[in-house]
């Protein structure tokens, strides 16, 4: 976890439990602001999927799900 976002759970965690929910509903419509449909990667993110991309995994469209275990 980032120090920012343990910061911000840290403080978050300080508030009155209205207080919390208010929070989370800004930094909610913050994120839906940013990505409406959750598809945008962070950059870890995005190394991890370029990672996996190269090495060498197999496409779902590649496998025969039939004989799956045959």
């Amino acid at each position: 976890m980032l120090n920012l976002t343990r910061d911000i759970t840290t403080m978050a965690e300080i508030l009155p439990q209205q207080d919390q929910q208010l929070a989370y509903e800004l930094i909610k419509k913050l994120v839906l602001a940013w990505d409406p449909d959750f598809t945008k990667v962070t950059p870890e993110e995005a190394m991890r999927i370029k990672a996996a991309e190269e090495s060498g995994f197999v496409e779902e469209s590649e496998v025969d799900w039939e004989k799956i275990g045959v």
